[in-house]
């Protein structure tokens, strides 16, 4: 496994864009200390989006940020979405969101132990294949 790399989730990217978000100065603080690109998904951004969505000049940042140097959007096929289905399964009594259950099986697939996101509730919860928690970011 690879710790180097790191997913991350909807939250860190809302609060990175907007200065008004209440974690804006904890998660551009932490994007200094990762270690760029960081990995992301569709699903991932149109939840950003959606949260963003009376700020579309932000929208917009957002969807320019896939393909620089820092992000990258890993992709999802057709064969991933039972894998994904399983997982809000299993995950059911945390009421897991789409976005989340994508980035944990990536995490599974792509053999990533880090995440950089503001959802510890969920995340915290959740393992990898091999049974072991997740490295979140940032860390308190």
């Amino acid at each position: 496994m690879r710790a180097d790399r790191v997913l991350v989730d909807t939250g860190p990217l809302v609060a990175i864009l907007s200065s008004r978000d209440s974690n804006h100065r904890r998660c551009v603080a932490e994007l200094q200390r990762v270690r760029a690109p960081l990995l992301t998904c569709w699903p991932v951004l149109t939840e950003a989006a959606w949260l963003l969505r009376g700020r579309p000049e932000l929208v917009l940042k957002l969807l320019g940020l896939p393909g620089t140097d820092l992000l990258r959007l890993l992709p999802l096929h057709e064969s991933d979405a039972p894998a994904i289905g399983a997982l809000l399964k299993k995950y059911r009594g945390l009421r897991l969101q789409l976005a989340d259950a994508a980035l944990l099986h990536l995490a599974h697939r792509e053999g990533i132990e880090s995440v950089f996101t503001l959802d510890v509730r969920d995340f915290s919860v959740m393992r990898t294949q091999s049974k072991r928690r997740l490295r979140l970011l940032p860390a308190d």
